[in-house]
């Protein structure tokens, strides 16, 4: 087994991204990446691989000295994708509480 926390200072920063990167916008705002290659690290970040298993909305990267918030890199991929709105609010009526019924109704006038 491998110590996950190696020094990756020789290696290509696309084989060890966080190595290279210490923020979600440290990776947007590097004019050397391409957009896909952009989305490949942060999408990689998101993994759940990378999940801290009693706190699921953080992640730990090796190589990373800290914790990133899934919120953030998940933003990040959404400016990828020219969305700057935040996401949509939890919310709306539980399907427990919805009129089932309405729609039943519907088909028969």
């Amino acid at each position: 087994m491998t110590d996950a926390k190696t020094n990756y200072g020789e290696l290509d920063p696309l084989f060890h991204p966080a190595a290279h990167y210490a923020s979600p916008d440290k990776v947007l705002n590097d004019e050397d990446l391409s957009m896909p290659e952009k989305r490949v690290i942060l999408s990689s970040w998101a993994s759940d691989m990378f999940a801290v298993e009693s706190c699921p909305s953080l992640r730990e990267i090796p190589g990373i000295g800290h914790a990133i918030r899934l919120a953030d890199i998940l933003a990040a991929l959404r400016k990828l994708d020219g969305e700057d709105d935040d996401p949509p609010r939890p919310g709306g009526v539980p399907m427990r509480l919805r009129r089932p019924w309405a729609a039943a109704l519907r088909r028969y006038p």
